[in-house]
């Protein structure tokens, strides 16, 4: 996949002048009559032993002149290796903590719970400033899990995302 070979860049200072704007998806399935969502643990080394309130709808920025959807779309793909096929459900847009807003699509579909995700890779200052750089991946880990157990999981801030799934398709499908 041409996706999955991109690198970004994070150096301290650009870290905080990144774009303000990120479109993602929200992939779900029933399982045993339950709803399920999928997620990803950012992957680099920001977060490597925290679970709790720290995974994410796979997301990221848009290119110049991209379309909100197709940037959610083309992210999805190159953080989690998976091309995601619609009909594609409007979720809205969220304010995360430190501003970022970001719009959101939701998609039924499936991915083999043994199989590991394929992510493209980043490469960060670390620590800040210090003029050592590594390599990691963006997303280090990703699953579905049911709603109630990835409200534990996910950012505060995109818990309304699971909120208007759950209002559109259901607690149990």
């Amino acid at each position: 996949m041409s996706g999955i070979s991109s690198v970004a860049v994070y150096t301290a200072s650009n870290r905080h002048r990144r774009a303000r704007v990120s479109a993602g998806l929200l992939m779900y399935r029933g399982r045993d009559a339950e709803l399920e969502v999928f997620i990803a643990h950012p992957g680099g080394p920001w977060f490597p032993h925290r679970d709790t309130d720290v995974w994410t709808i796979p997301k990221g920025e848009l290119e110049p002149g991209e379309d909100l959807l197709a940037a959610a779309i083309r992210e999805f793909e190159e953080e989690v290796g998976i091309k995601p096929k619609g009909p594609y459900l409007e979720l809205g847009s969220i304010r995360q903590k430190g501003g970022k807003t970001v719009h959101a699509w939701a998609f039924e579909g499936d991915h083999p719970d043994d199989e590991p995700v394929k992510s493209n890779r980043v490469d960060i200052e670390w620590p800040p400033g210090s003029g050592k750089w590594g390599s990691w991946p963006e997303i280090d880990r990703a699953g579905f899990f049911p709603v109630a157990a990835s409200r534990t999981k996910l950012k505060q801030s995109q818990h309304p995302l699971l909120d208007r799934l759950v209002q559109a398709v259901g607690a149990s499908i």
